[in-house]
């Protein structure tokens, strides 16, 4: 009987350890991308303020691949603003990922647990 039930703890292991390799590197992935979202998001509130402090009339390029096309203060303003939301979105949604995750390995974790605390009180 000793058999199958260490197949069965080798196979939730085994299964377990795949798990938290995957959640790991996602994990890290999540990471990663959260640190260039909030790079960006910066950059844009730094060029957001020092736009604010230019006077009005002042002509203002937007780079697009190798042209630069003459915007308004406006125009630029806005765009930054929606830069920053869609960063500040992107990375809620990048760290709800990333706890719901951690989540789902804590309770593999508790599961094996469970199941050897099982095979011992039989």
């Amino acid at each position: 009987m000793a058999a199958p039930v260490d197949l069965e703890l080798k196979k939730a292991f085994t299964e377990l350890q795949a798990k938290m390799i995957d959640t790991q590197q996602k994990a890290q992935l999540a990471d990663l991308q959260i640190e260039q979202l909030n790079r960006v998001k910066k950059h844009a509130s730094l060029t957001h303020a020092e736009i604010g402090a230019l006077p009005g009339n002042t002509r203002m390029y937007e780079g697009v691949g190798r042209m630069f096309i003459l915007q308004s203060k406006e125009e630029i303003n806005n765009q930054l603003t929606d830069k920053q939301k869609t960063a500040e979105d992107k990375i809620k949604e990048l760290e709800q990922k990333k706890s719901y995750l951690e989540r789902s390995v804590k309770e593999a974790e508790d599961n094996i647990r469970e199941m050897l605390l099982s095979r011992r009180a039989q």
